[in-house]
């Protein structure tokens, strides 16, 4: 996936220490074609011990100023319903929330909805 996204001009952010991995993000083009080329979607994963130190927030901005210089116009983020600490902390850096897709995950043997935010770079 680092090579892939990479060799596509996107980025592909990792927090360490201690020669332990904290977590890291990444972004991908949101929908395949030309027309969405401009239209981003991001993964940030953290570790425990990473949250609430500011790490996801300094990978998100990382990741965003990356996305802004090669072009994108905006990043979208799916975020499990269940999580509202995922959700506040999207908005947090100025995501939008645009769309709840109801029932379209599965997480745990539930069926789970997705909420998609948007931010304009």
């Amino acid at each position: 996936m680092i090579t892939e996204r990479i060799s596509k001009g996107h980025g592909f952010f990792v927090a360490v220490e201690n020669d332990c991995l904290l977590g890291f993000a990444t972004y991908a083009q949101f929908r395949g074609g030309a027309g969405y080329a401009r239209t981003m979607e991001h993964t940030i994963i953290l570790s425990d011990s990473a949250r609430g130190r500011g790490i996801g927030t300094q990978l998100m901005h990382r990741l965003l100023a990356h996305a802004k210089k090669g072009g994108a116009i905006s990043m979208f983020a799916g975020v499990s319903a269940a999580n509202p600490a995922g959700v506040a902390f999207h908005a947090a850096l100025g995501f939008s929330q645009v769309a709840t897709l109801e029932k379209v995950g599965c997480k745990f043997d539930a069926a789970i909805d997705l909420v998609l935010m948007q931010k304009f770079l």
